[in-house]
């Protein structure tokens, strides 16, 4: 784990967080991890629930999420790339299983075998890299074969497998523990995408050694038994990001995110605010500049769209957002009451991650991993609290 100098534990923990030289506080709430992860847990009883933990677990921070995760039951953790999967497997346990989803590059193939990685093969080439891999170590690899149900994304097409099925040699070396794909509608339960996904993952998989099958990602555990299989694998919905829009999220809330108020001042009739003058008041207003912007994930396309929140009162963002700061109208809040230096939420009780996604056109998922790297980061909950200047 990394090691934090005291003098960023005390800018993070100083009662007088004001004064510190962050713009803003990103809280990550450790035990909103661990009962997302149980709460899937229970919803898929049949079949074993892995954990996602990709872009540095979703941009949370894999150092202190994993040993979370795998205290609450997980056993299996799936990173996208051989860096993701090394840097994992310096804080879980030996006993723990890492999944690489891109597989191994013919240059780093030595390396899975080194930290105990296994490679999702999505390709005829990855396979033969793989196969050679098993031939310089002189013992059968352990492997994940992933097929292709109509994303058109990654895996083995038909075609492919009928290559491997006229020349059984091609496999030869290699140990199949599981057969996946991946759902592509699976946040929209009604669209017929899903059923036929299904179907054609059964049909290619029974094609192939037997294994177990994983089908389902966060939005896919929601659509039912049917799709859980024998491995489930969550990501988004560890860290509250909703499954669907057909309901209630029943997720925990997991980040909170709130920035400082760096000035406050008021504007008349027609003045302009922000780059380019796309805001002007048609009456007198009050507004402030926040100390978060694109810079820190929080998305130009959001300009003009959503708000933050003071205590019970909504802030309309005004204007464009730019790199460093956004401008909101405190108008509403009674005189005297916010000032320099306090703090606005923007992501927090009133407004989820989804909520700020929305505003920008985008999902949830690119939020969350978007979120910068300037913020104090607080981590609570699990028996512990710590914090991470950054």
């Amino acid at each position: 784990m990394a090691v934090v100098s005291s003098f960023m534990m005390n800018v993070c923990s100083d009662p007088l967080w004001p004064s510190s030289r962050a713009g803003a506080r990103l809280t990550v709430d450790l035990d909103a991890i661990a009962s997302n992860y149980r709460y899937l847990q229970t919803l898929v009883a049949g079949a074993s629930c892995a954990a996602v933990v990709k872009a540095d677990a979703y941009g949370l921070g894999i150092e202190r999420v994993a040993p979370v995760l795998e205290r609450s039951g997980a056993k299996e953790f799936f990173v996208a790339h051989v860096d993701e999967g090394i840097r994992l497997r310096s804080v879980v346990s030996e006993k723990v299983r890492i999944t690489v989803l891109h597989g191994p590059r013919p240059d780093a193939a030595a390396e899975c075998v080194q930290y105990g990685l296994r490679p999702v093969l999505n390709s005829l080439d990855q396979i033969a890299v793989w196969r050679s891999q098993s031939v310089r170590v002189g013992k059968p690899l352990e492997a994940v074969l992933q097929v292709d149900s109509g994303m058109s994304r990654f895996g083995l097409s038909d075609g492919d497998l009928d290559v491997l099925c006229e020349d059984e040699m091609l496999m030869d070396g290699l140990k199949v523990s599981l057969v996946m794909s991946h759902l592509a509608c699976a946040d929209a339960p009604e669209d017929p995408a899903n059923g036929a996904q299904r179907q054609q993952m059964l049909k290619m998989s029974a094609r192939l050694p037997s294994a177990p099958l994983s089908l389902s990602a966060s939005s896919g555990i929601f659509l039912g038994p049917d799709y859980h299989l024998d491995v489930v694998r969550p990501g988004a919905a560890l860290y509250g990001i909703a499954p669907n829009q057909t309901g209630p999220n029943p997720l925990s809330a997991v980040v909170r995110l709130q920035a400082h108020v760096l000035q406050t001042r008021e504007i008349l009739p027609g003045e302009g605010v922000g780059y380019g003058m796309t805001y002007r008041p048609d009456r007198p207003r009050k507004i402030a500049t926040v100390a978060v912007g694109y810079a820190d994930g929080f998305s130009r396309h959001g300009s003009g769209q959503g708000c933050a929140w003071f205590e019970d009162i909504c802030l309309p963002i005004l204007g464009r957002v730019s790199m460093d700061s956004l401008i909101v109208d405190i108008s509403d809040v009674p005189e005297g009451r916010l000032k320099a230096d306090m703090m606005v939420d923007l992501i927090g009780p009133r407004r989820s991650v989804d909520d700020v996604a929305e505003a920008a056109g985008t999902i949830g998922y690119e939020v969350l991993t978007s979120l910068g790297h300037r913020f104090c980061r607080e981590y609570v909950g699990n028996a512990e609290t710590s914090q991470k200047g950054d």
